[in-house]
């Protein structure tokens, strides 16, 4: 075929646009901006007014971590638009609206279930936790083990929502399914209760999440709107310090004076993922508020005091600095939510969590004066010290090891080891081989031991956290050293805390012969002790692959971003 030349000779439409043409030009330069900034705030405004709702994919079909969102204008539209409807999304059902954006971050993932000996161990562990649990306690929170009776903190089934991820790692199918069709068909979000936001996010919402992208069941995902929007009321604190404590029928929330920083400043890994779960932006909106405005707060070398108040939004005057109990989880999740964004942007967080570590070397970080333990101690009153170490705080070899994978300096790596070293230490000093709640040091070779616990520090709640820190180890440096340290403390577990229906907390470390029964297990014993230690025993360093999931405070792993 022929190319045509095709030639328009000037109509009337030209002339016109010739003259418009011309008076534009004989305009003043400054009525000309006028009339180009009132053009350019009209078409912002249409963009605006656009219906949204749909999601935005890249060129492989990936979820771009982007929010497009139906008449919604303002954070407050949105927020109240959320707390007023908390079963709805964008102006529809969840279901509805999930079935719109059709959400592709969850793809099942599969699991092949134990692959050595050690492995087996902990999975008939769990299962005589669930099967005591299933018997004495069923859809309670917790179960008291010894006198076979259940314990009620916030009536949402904890132990259930808690363990769903475990059991899907583990490849316990029946067991899974039975626990998935209770929280279908009987977990409830409408009844009058007050529970704390800091709690609810690790446990509930973080269980909800994990277990909906391991098996890619959207009703985990329409449970999780549903909750996240009845946790937003805790967001409506003046200060942008949300409030600890919510009821989830009355959709209102309130605190004492004081919280613990950590519980405000561990809810970010949960909402940032339901956010781009849903592609509803005000959770991770809301979520991200309270980083911006902890950095924003003095601090002291990096270390924040344990306790803030949402009503003034500033630290409590000379409040403790400690990396255990009331602070802990505030410095892992700098990191980890830095991870999780693909270290991409939010260079506050990276910033204040390097500040925070250096902070940690020059103030808090002591050697004993025999031995030379490394142990990370306290500021009392913000500056003085107390050589005094939760075992909390064994979460931090691990979180610096992940750091140090993660481009963190060697300076993370080194205090890793040594502190690595000091932590497994608190267990195999004690006759029972398993550690106590709390640990003090030495500072002068006066005293007896560089290590010793008093009498009401020895008790042991089957806490995970140093053996997360293990299972970080040996998965992101492939030396079993790591797995024979954990099998000697799960040999210890199973030796002083099982009992006929499940496995106990301890009141005493110190006394094989008196290890005093708490009647208590925490429902983190199945959600993350006994998760850790099945992935530390595996073959696959890669079983849950470090390079594309971040463990939450609650040990439940949740996705990498797609970034693009």
């Amino acid at each position: 075929m022929e190319n045509y030349h095709i030639i328009t000779l000037p109509s009337g439409d030209d002339r016109s646009r010739k003259s418009l043409r011309r008076t534009w030009n004989q305009l003043p330069r400054c009525q000309r901006n006028l009339i180009i900034l009132g053009i350019m705030a009209l078409c912002l405004m249409i963009l605006l007014y656009l219906p949204g709702d749909q999601i935005i994919r890249d060129a492989d079909g990936q979820t771009k971590p982007e929010f497009v969102e139906k008449k919604v204008t303002t954070l407050n539209d949105q927020l109240n638009e959320a707390i007023q409807h908390p079963l709805r999304l964008g102006g529809v059902s969840i279901s509805e609206h999930l079935r719109k954006i059709q959400p592709l971050l969850a793809k099942e993932q599969h699991f092949h279930g134990a692959s050595n000996e050690r492995q087996s161990a902990v999975v008939a562990a769990f299962k005589h936790s669930w099967a005591g649990y299933k018997k004495y306690a069923w859809g309670h929170d917790n179960l008291k083990p010894v006198s076979q009776t259940s314990h009620e903190w916030f009536g949402l089934g904890l132990s259930i929502v808690d363990s769903l991820d475990t059991m899907y790692i583990m490849g316990l199918d029946e067991e899974f399914k039975e626990a998935r069709d209770w929280v279908e068909k009987s977990l409830k979000f409408n009844t009058n209760r007050t529970v704390t936001l800091f709690e609810t996010t690790i446990r509930v919402l973080g269980g909800l999440l994990s277990a909906y992208h391991l098996s890619g069941d959207k009703m985990f995902l329409v449970k999780s709107a549903e909750l996240g929007n009845r946790l937003l009321p805790a967001f409506l604190s003046p200060t942008g310090i949300p409030f600890s404590h919510v009821n989830l029928t009355a959709l209102s929330a309130y605190s004492p004076p004081d919280i613990a920083t950590s519980e405000v400043t561990t809810i970010q890994l949960e909402f940032h993922d339901l956010s781009r779960s849903t592609n509803v932006s005000i959770y991770e909106r809301m979520a991200s508020g309270v980083n911006e405005k902890l950095h924003s707060l003095d601090k002291t070398h990096g270390l924040v005091p344990i306790f803030i108040n949402s009503s003034t939004g500033t630290f409590r005057n000379n409040a403790t600095i400690s990396l255990g109990a009331c602070g802990d989880s505030y410095y892992e999740y700098l990191l980890k939510q830095w991870i999780q964004t693909g270290r991409k942007d939010n260079d506050d967080l990276i910033l204040d969590y390097m500040q925070a570590i250096d902070g940690v070397l020059t103030q808090l970080m002591r050697r004993t004066p025999r031995e030379h333990w490394v142990y990370i101690g306290e500021l009392i009153n913000g500056k003085d010290f107390k050589p005094k170490m939760d075992h909390l705080t064994c979460y931090l070899p691990g979180t610096l090891l992940l750091g140090h994978q993660n481009g963190m300096p060697d300076s993370h790596l080194i205090l890793a080891k040594d502190l690595m070293d000091t932590c497994y230490q608190t267990y195999t000093r004690h006759p029972t081989h398993l550690a106590p709640e709390i640990t003090y040091f030495a500072t002068t070779d006066k005293e007896e031991q560089d290590m010793y616990v008093k009498p009401n520090d020895a008790h042991n709640l089957l806490r995970p956290e140093f053996i997360e820190s293990l299972y970080y180890f040996y998965a992101l440096t492939g030396n079993r050293t790591y797995q024979d340290m954990g099998w000697l403390i799960f040999q210890a577990f199973e030796t002083h805390a099982k009992v006929e229906a499940g496995y106990t907390s301890l009141g005493n470390v110190k006394n094989t012969q008196d290890t005093r029964m708490l009647d208590l297990m925490e429902t983190f014993w199945m959600s993350e002790t006994l998760k850790y230690f099945y992935l530390l025993f595996s073959d696959n360093r890669k079983e849950i692959d470090l390079e594309q999931w971040v463990f939450n405070s609650e040990g439940h792993p949740l996705p990498f971003y797609p970034t693009a």
